[in-house]
C-alpha cells in the first residue's frame, strides 16, 4: 500500500509596515484623538456613529457634520482576553468591550482594564484613559477603565496644527505552514541542490513548483521530473521605486523564468547584467547559494544571471506569456 511521505512543516511570520492615507474623514478622528478629544459623525437618519465613517451607511453618501462625544460611555458586550497576545494593550489578561460613547449611537471597539472578567459586565460605566504621548492614532486611547470621571493626562496633547493625514500600520502575521507531500518532494530536493516539478504523467504538463493537482484535470501530479537550472526569461519587471526591506538597491529585475523542460514560469530575481539589457527571450543560469546556506526553500538559488547563450526562439515561450 502506498503511503504519504512525511510531510514538512515549518513556523512562518510576515512582518511589514503598512502605511497609508487615511482621507478627510478618518484624518479628522485621529487629529482629534491626538488632542485627546472624541468626535463621530452625523449619519443622514440623525444617529451619531463613532468611529465615523466616510460614507452614510444609509444612502452612501459623504458625511461631513462630525459631532463631539464623551470621554465616558457604557459597555454594550464584552469578552475576557486570558492570554493576551503579542502587540495587544496589554500583557496581562484585560478585556474588549463594545463601547458606546456617550452622545454616540454606535459602539467603538477598545480594551478595558479590570483585573478579572468579575470586574466586568454589561452596561457598567466607563472612562477613557489618554496615552502619555499622543500621535494621532487609535492608540491614543491607551484603554478604558471603570468610573465616570475622565482621567488627568499625565503629559501634555500632541501640540500641532498639521492634521493626520498618513498612518504607518505594522502587521505580523505568524501561522504554521504544513507542506503538501508534492511540495515536500520539492523541499526537499532544493536541500539537495535539485529543482523539481511534477506531473500527472508523461503526457501531463510540467509544474515548477510543483502543484498537488493538475488544474485541468484534478489529476495529483505525482510524477516528479527534475529540471535543469537554466531557462528563458518570459516577462519581467525593473524595480525602481525603494521600499522598507528592500534587499538591492534599485533598479533591479524581477522576472518569471521558464526553467527547460517546464511548463509554467517561476518568479525570481535576474542580476548580473544591467537592468535595462534584461530582455525576453534572454537565456539564463542560476547561482547558487553556498551549500553550508541551503535550506528548504527556493532563496538556495540567490538569482539568475545570463548564461551567454543565444536569446530563445519567441515561438519556444510565446505560450507562456
Amino acid at each position: 500500500m502506498n503511503t504519504a511521505p512525511d510531510v514538512l512543516s515549518a513556523p512562518l511570520r510576515v512582518r511589514f509596515d503598512y502605511t497609508r492615507s487615511v482621507g478627510p474623514t478618518i484624518g479628522h478622528f485621529l487629529t482629534n484623538l491626538r488632542a485627546r478629544k472624541l468626535v463621530g459623525v452625523r449619519g443622514s437618519d440623525g444617529r451619531v456613529l463613532v468611529p465615523p465613517p466616510e460614507y452614510d451607511p444609509v444612502t452612501s453618501a459623504a458625511l461631513t457634520e462630525f459631532v463631539d462625544v464623551a470621554e465616558t460611555g457604557t459597555v454594550q458586550s464584552w469578552t475576557w482576553v486570558r492570554e493576551p497576545l503579542a502587540g495587544q494593550p496589554f500583557d496581562r489578561p484585560f478585556a474588549w468591550a463594545l463601547i458606546k460613547l456617550d452622545g454616540a449611537d454606535t459602539a467603538l471597539l477598545h480594551a478595558v482594564d479590570v483585573a478579572g472578567p468579575e470586574d466586568i459586565q454589561t452596561g457598567m460605566r466607563v472612562v477613557v484613559r489618554w496615552a502619555a504621548e499622543t500621535t494621532g492614532s487609535i492608540h491614543d486611547i491607551a484603554c478604558f477603565e471603570p468610573g465616570e470621571k475622565p482621567s488627568t493626562p499625565t503629559a501634555s496633547a500632541a501640540s500641532t496644527d498639521e492634521p493626520v493625514t498618513m498612518i504607518t500600520t505594522p502587521v505580523d502575521l505568524a501561522y504554521k505552514h504544513t507542506a503538501s507531500p508534492q511540495e515536500t518532494v520539492y523541499l526537499r530536493g532544493l536541500a539537495e541542490g535539485k529543482l523539481l516539478g511534477g506531473r500527472t504523467d508523461a503526457a501531463g504538463k510540467v509544474y515548477f513548483p510543483p502543484r498537488g493537482a493538475n488544474p485541468t484535470d484534478g489529476r495529483p501530479t505525482d510524477e516528479v521530473v527534475e529540471l535543469p537550472d537554466r531557462g528563458t526569461v518570459t516577462t519581467f519587471c525593473i524595480v525602481n521605486v525603494p521600499f522598507l526591506g528592500q534587499r538591492i538597491k534599485p533598479p533591479y529585475v524581477a522576472a518569471y523564468v521558464l526553467l527547460d523542460g517546464a511548463d509554467i514560469p517561476v518568479l525570481h530575481l535576474v542580476l548580473g547584467c544591467e537592468a535595462s539589457e534584461v530582455r525576453m527571450g534572454m537565456r539564463v543560469e542560476a547561482v547558487w547559494k553556498p551549500r553550508e546556506e541551503w535550506g528548504f526553500g527556493l532563496e538556495n538559488v540567490d538569482h539568475f544571471r545570463p548564461s551567454g547563450e543565444p536569446d530563445a526562439d519567441y515561438e519556444t515561450y510565446k505560450h507562456h506569456l
